[in-house]
């Protein structure tokens, strides 16, 4: 009987992992400059926080969130696993609680425009950030 979902080799998770995670980072960037352009009126301070969300989400969840999954799929035997195997069942539901957070975060309209693209424009580019670690370590994969 032949396989319904399709397999790859762990390494290939990595690089499922990486442009997953760049698509993310790309739709919630293109959500979040127009505000952060339209409202920005040149003030460093709108910059310095939104790298300053970056630094936040990079350095306490994405970092580790990648050294995580990395150490998972490195540690998987098998040669043929099925290509959604990149995240385990508690970062699919840590994604779709944060997509349904953004989501009503969003309709609220709890936060002003500017805020919203300051926050989307950090987190956008942290994602992004996680997407090239994992594309890293893929093209440095090593099988130990």
């Amino acid at each position: 009987m032949k396989k319904i979902i399709p397999c790859v080799t762990p390494k290939y998770l990595l690089l499922i992992a990486g442009i997953v995670w760049m698509f993310a980072g790309g739709n919630i960037l293109r959500i979040g400059v127009p505000d952060f352009i339209q409202y920005w009126q040149f003030s460093v301070w709108y910059l310095l926080g939104a790298a300053g969300v970056f630094l936040l989400f990079m350095g306490l969840i994405f970092y580790r969130l990648v050294q995580k999954h990395n150490a998972r799929i490195m540690g998987i035997s098998d040669n043929e696993v099925p290509f959604y195997k990149f995240f385990d069942r508690k970062s699919y539901l840590i994604m779709i609680f944060m997509i349904t957070g953004g989501l009503l975060l969003r309709s609220s309209h709890l936060l002003p425009p500017i805020a919203i693209g300051v926050l989307y424009c950090g987190i956008g580019t942290s994602l992004i950030g996680a997407g090239v670690l994992f594309l890293q370590k893929f093209i440095f994969y090593k099988v130990y």
